[in-house]
């Protein structure tokens, strides 16, 4: 690898924090080091924990330092935590899950995979690394897990930079959606101003799909609803753009008339596919759920949105949402049908913010919040921002969604001078 070395870490931890002598799980850890750095001198380097966004999303594979990386490189050890279910952290998938049992056991399983689970995982592997409080940095949901960090475990955070992922604090799944649905639909609105000639393809292709069979490389066929799930390119500063050169190139001339194209259709598949991440579709809805379920909570709110329906005569991208037909189309999904639905309507979940605690936070705190955001809703975030004690907030309209993937360093050096008190 260029400009870097790494260190592999395993970790043993509790399946279930709330019994540390009971069945274990191995978590993986990667270790990213400048190689400027003399070696004699890492150890001398505070720990960063960066917090993958998700659920489901593993840690970054680097070969080489660049964006909020090589910056953070410059003051820190960086360790990229794969989260327990995700790339080698016990990974959860179709051909993993049975080893747990039938539907039930599944999902008494997956009840154990989310931010609170993360958060003791992070603690005992801080520890594990003789690390006195740390920085944490999380994106999206991984700023999720940092508000649970500060909630429950603040003794093990020296400060916490979060990227687009100040979550709702309280309420049902459903404000969420009622929320994110309204900011889709002005990404929509903005994407088919700046691309007029893609309102009548994307039109033309969700009713194609409709009336000729077209089938994905994995073997299933395309339906404008999976089709819509596109709308993923919204979320993004540049992203947006490769939407638009999709789409450009769908239909070719075939003997038997326009048909999608095999570029297009491997190109499709490759953004609506969550054989990468399961979890995403398995717990997404969960993690807004404390104390209640969420019952396709997405579903039921489309139910309010005709303007999404995939019927429609110009149907919408979609953004985030996650939905039950998930797991009948999907071929990495549809054995999972059963344990989703069990998910959905579990009703006990478990606290996973401390609104005292919160409310008193001492630890130094400092967020990106984009006004456009599509994935986590400006207002939400901003209602969680004013119940964070010792948290500064950066509200800017430069990026959507990944801003760190168009600016990386410069958001880190900026949250980083703003919990330090030099910005």
């Amino acid at each position: 690898m260029r400009d870097v070395r790494t260190v592999e870490h395993y970790f043993t931890v509790p399946l279930d924090h709330a019994e540390p002598d009971g069945e274990t799980i191995e978590v993986f850890a990667r270790e990213y080091v400048a190689a400027s750095v003399p070696e004699a001198e890492t150890v001398t380097l505070p720990w960063l924990l960066y917090l993958q966004g998700g659920p489901g999303g593993r840690g970054v594979r680097a070969g080489s330092l660049s964006g909020w990386m090589k910056a953070a490189s410059a003051s820190f050890r960086i360790l990229m935590l794969d989260q327990r279910g995700t790339g080698l952290s016990a990974p959860a998938d179709r051909r993993t899950l049975p080893l747990r049992g039938a539907a039930a056991d599944q999902a008494a399983y997956l009840a154990r995979f989310r931010a609170d689970s993360i958060v003791a995982d992070a603690e005992l592997i801080r520890h594990a690394l003789g690390s006195g409080p740390w920085t944490v940095y999380g994106q999206s949901y991984g700023g999720f897990c940092a508000l649970t960090y500060l909630s429950f475990a603040p003794e093990g955070l020296k400060e916490v930079l979060i990227t687009g992922g100040l979550a709702p604090l309280k309420g049902h799944p459903d404000r969420v959606y009622e929320a994110t649905f309204g900011r889709v639909a002005a990404r929509n609105a903005e994407y088919f101003a700046r691309y007029p000639e893609d309102r009548g393809r994307t039109s033309a292709i969700a009713r194609h799909v409709d009336a000729v069979p077209e089938y994905l490389p994995t073997g299933e066929r395309l339906t404008a609803r999976r089709f819509q799930m596109l709308g993923s390119f919204l979320g993004g500063n540049t992203r947006v753009d490769q939407l638009h050169f999709l789409l450009e190139d769908a239909f070719v001339a075939t003997p038997e008339g326009p048909r999608l194209s095999d570029s297009f259709l491997h190109q499709v598949s490759d953004q609506v596919s969550r054989a990468g991440n399961p979890l995403y579709a398995l717990l997404h809805e969960s993690i807004y759920c404390q104390g209640e379920a969420s019952r396709w909570a997405a579903e039921r709110v489309l139910g309010s949105r005709p303007d999404f329906r995939p019927e429609a005569p110009n149907p919408l991208f979609t953004g985030e949402m996650v939905y039950p037909w998930y797991f009948e189309e999907d071929p990495a999904l549809v054995p999972l049908r059963e344990t989703a639905d069990l998910l959905a309507a579990k009703e006990d979940w478990p606290a996973l913010y401390d609104a005292e605690q919160l409310a008193n936070n001492a630890v130094p705190a400092a967020a990106a919040v984009y006004l456009d955001d599509i994935y986590v809703d400006h207002g939400l975030s901003m209602e969680t921002a004013a119940a964070v004690g010792n948290l500064r907030v950066w509200e800017t309209g430069d990026f959507h969604h990944d801003g760190i993937a168009d600016d990386g360093g410069g958001i880190f050096n900026r949250l980083l001078g703003m919990v330090r008190g030099s910005l």
